[in-house]
């Protein structure tokens, strides 16, 4: 597979999400989950106009590009114009609300003064290994691209002109295919189009869907044409208009805030962003159980990362927190009943990081702030709903979870409990003579291990809100469940001591007495944004502290760019580490807000919403030089604190 790093459009709907380049090109297809899986490999189209060979619609020297929404939709349109030629082509891609179709709508006009004779050629390339080879069929007029798990049909309600399914990388330069086979094995293959003479001023439309499927109970043929020939009987007009309806309705319902006049060119931009955000969403969210993807995958091979298209609880917990603010409720209950349920560990942690299905990703080693993150948000959410039974239905898990950290601060004390059953289990799953000295967990950016002050953050403020949680449903318990407010008691005596007891940590080993400023972990005393999280989200210490002013301050001598964005943390080495990243940026903005610094808390906002690309989306950095994201564009982290800082 070939590496695909930027993602520069995403659309979805249903249980589609798909991602594009710049110029139209189709990436990625994920389908039926917005992690898992991704079936493209490469989706190329192009035309064949007179005598000419293959001109490809996203790589051409010829063409010129413009690329855009329907307004508050995820209807996207690439204009591609090839200046040679001068003929125009309006490329729409859409996702149906019903079917898992992908829809592709193909707009031709001649613009020249002569006639045009004009083929449409596609060349589809499905993922596959040795353990799920893909071959491909010609039927009912539809490429069949299949596999033992499931099948992807490429279709039009226009004939094919010719296809060829095997070696056609071999000859599609030509713009010419031609074969004899029906079925092949090769998981690439190509299908043309006759769009025919195009006279001066002439317009024509193709339309090409793409059809999903997971290969369940086997399936006639009569079945599969009757699914094929219905989609061909869709009224494509209607289809976009009702699309465009739901999408439009779905961002004023979800709005939460007054937009800004767009009297200006920032107003304009700050609207796009937060609707953006709004559309975004869902399509990183799992209906099914509530998991949120981190963003759309864009780095199969692991070249530089070790992948990003999973659900860590974490990046969850503040994206839910977002969702709350646009009045997502449901989704971000549904996060919380359903997935974090499914997924907590019996010892009551939760590991680094999970397939939004709820099924456990591959890891690397566990973070303890994964586990105290989920109870904070869960109280966070009830801040906002006023739920007591949302409290209750979900306490037994947040009691598990609680211990696991009780444990936790057992081993970052050199405390010991016998009788502490759940700790002792933990041993037994994690142990090692270097736990037993130090708890080794990692820290939020997945790097370093040790102890770490927003890790102990964390856990205070799963601390509070736990406590918070009891005096709701203490009442509830008294009246006919004394054991269980007992052991709640006996819970909240030791969370607590710990409280106490992880702020004089704190104050001890990490604060630095000749900087006067707080460490982000015992190993080194490299700045990291992180340090924040003692103050927003977790309030450990109130903004103005002198302590937190110094380390403000250091902050901004090592962290802030001259572009006016922050990097992660000092001597970051992941992707060269010059690259500011919206996330901190963002962070910062939201403590200078709590700090009662409103024009700082704006630079800081300005920043974010002026290094969004063309359409809104929030990468995880942007480039110095281009003020542009440069990785990981479409990161619902970096949305949910925008959408958290407005």
């Amino acid at each position: 597979m070939k590496n695909k790093y930027n993602n520069d459009a995403i659309i979805g709907g249903g249980n589609i999400t798909a991602s594009f380049t710049e110029k139209g090109e189709l990436l990625r297809v994920m389908y039926p989950a917005p992690d898992f899986r991704n079936w493209i490999d490469e989706f190329v189209t192009g035309v064949k106009i007179n005598d000419s060979g293959m001109i490809y619609l996203h790589d051409d020297i010829n063409n010129q590009y413009h690329q855009y929404y329907t307004e508050n939709t995820n209807i996207l349109h690439t204009e591609i114009t090839n200046t040679y030629f001068n003929l125009s082509i309006k490329q729409t891609d859409f996702a149906l609300l019903k079917n898992s179709v992908l829809l592709k709508k193909y707009e031709f006009e001649n613009k020249n003064s002569i006639d045009l004779n004009v083929n449409f050629l596609v060349h589809a390339k499905l993922l596959s290994d040795v353990n799920n080879m893909v071959g491909s069929e010609i039927r009912e007029n539809a490429l069949i691209q299949y596999c033992h798990d499931y099948t992807m049909y490429t279709f039009s309600k226009m004939p094919f002109m010719s296809y060829q399914l095997n070696d056609t990388k071999e000859n599609i330069g030509s713009g010419v295919i031609q074969d004899k086979d029906y079925i092949g094995m090769s998981c690439d293959s190509s299908i043309s189009y006759d769009i025919g003479i195009l006279k001066p001023g002439e317009k024509k439309e193709l339309v090409l869907y793409l059809y999903f499927k997971i290969n369940g109970e086997k399936q006639s043929q009569e079945v599969v044409k009757k699914e094929l020939t219905d989609i061909r009987k869709l009224d494509v007009a209607k289809e976009e208009q009702a699309v465009e309806k739901y999408w439009k309705k779905y961002v004023k319902e979800h709005l939460g805030i007054e937009l800004k006049p767009e009297t200006s060119k920032f107003n304009k931009k700050f609207n796009q962003v937060y609707q953006r955000s709004i559309l975004l969403f869902p399509l990183l969210t799992n209906d099914t159980t509530g998991g949120i993807s981190a963003t759309v995958e864009i780095d199969e091979n692991m070249t530089q990362c070790g992948r990003y298209s999973y659900c860590w609880p974490r990046d969850a917990v503040f994206v839910t927190r977002a969702l709350d603010k646009v009045k997502m409720i449901k989704e971000t209950e549904k996060f919380y009943k359903t997935f974090c349920k499914d997924t907590q560990n019996k010892n009551g942690m939760w590991e680094q990081r999970f397939y939004t299905d709820g099924r456990l990703a591959p890891c690397w080693g566990y973070q303890i702030d994964e586990t105290a993150s989920v109870i904070f948000g869960i109280y966070e959410h009830y801040k906002v709903v006023k739920d007591a039974k949302f409290l209750k239905d979900i306490y037994k898990m947040c009691e598990n979870a609680a211990k696991f950290l009780c444990t936790y601060m057992d081993n970052v004390l050199g405390t010991h409990d016998e009788s502490d059953i759940v700790k002792n289990e933990i041993e037994a799953t994690y142990h090692t003579e270097e736990r037993n000295k130090l708890p080794v967990s990692y820290d939020l950016w997945e790097m370093h291990e040790g102890v770490h002050l927003y890790s102990l953050s964390a856990i205070y403020a799963a601390f509070q809100s736990m406590k918070e949680m009891n005096e709701i449903l203490r009442p509830v318990f008294e009246t006919n469940n004394r054991l269980k407010v007992e052991a709640m008691n006996k819970l909240e005596a030791r969370m607590v001591k710990y409280q106490e007891e992880i702020k004089n940590f704190i104050l001890t080993n990490l604060y630095d007495e000749q900087t006067k400023t707080f460490l982000r972990n015992q190993n080194d005393n490299r700045t990291d944004i992180s340090e924040l999280g003692i103050v927003v989200p977790f309030e450990i210490f109130s903004p103005k502290e002198k302590k937190v002013l110094n380390t403000v301050e250091r902050i901004n001598m090592t962290l802030r760019t001259y572009t006016g964005g922050y990097l992660r943390f000092e001597q970051d080495h992941y992707r060269g580490g010059n690259s500011p990243w919206p996330i901190s940026t963002a962070w910062m903005g939201m403590y200078y807000q709590k700090a009662g610094e409103k024009t700082k808390a704006k630079e800081c906002l300005e920043f974010i919403v002026n290094t969004a690309n063309q359409h809104g989306f929030l990468a995880e950095q942007v480039s110095n030089d281009t003020m542009q994201p440069n990785w990981a564009n479409g990161l619902g982290w970096a949305h949910a604190m925008f959408v958290l800082s407005v």
